[in-house]
């Protein structure tokens, strides 16, 4: 039982590795076409990997001090789920990842929760004021919906 701990414990997914290499090439590389993003600031999803690429660049722009903090799930599994922990204008936010991979190992639902309401609140504003540049980036890239 010790042995899996270990390989557990210094097992870490491709998309935080990605993320906190802070590579938005290798993030694009891991979404699905047809990838659905759930913002936890945004009633509607977002589908597909222009506009989900775009948003994740955006993120990566406002936020500050991001770090994972857990990661949970089996490496195996196709369900994942990574906490996090950020700086967004001045507010610190706490929140998760939550990561399915389809069949052939590109994620095709990633839902975003953070906390607390002044973070999440901070967060729509700062992200807000990004669309415009998100929303040029999603149609530059290619066809999907924005």
């Amino acid at each position: 039982m010790r042995e899996l701990r270990v390989r557990y414990r210094h097992a870490m997914h491709p998309f935080r590795q990605a993320v906190e290499a802070r590579d938005a090439a290798a993030i694009e590389a891991l979404l699905a076409d047809d990838v659905v993003f759930t913002s936890p600031v945004a009633f509607a999803p977002y589908r597909g990997k222009p506009i989900t690429a775009a948003i994740l660049r955006a993120v990566m722009r406002v936020f500050s001090d991001f770090r994972y903090v857990r990661e949970i799930g089996d490496p195996d599994a196709p369900d994942h789920a990574l906490v996090f922990e950020a700086t967004v204008a001045g507010k610190q936010i706490t929140g998760c990842d939550f990561l399915h991979i389809d069949d052939t190992g590109r994620i095709d639902d990633l839902m975003v929760m953070v906390r607390p309401l002044s973070g999440a609140t901070a967060l729509a504003e700062a992200m807000g004021a990004q669309f415009d540049r998100i929303r040029a980036e999603a149609l530059e890239a290619g066809p999907g919906p924005v």
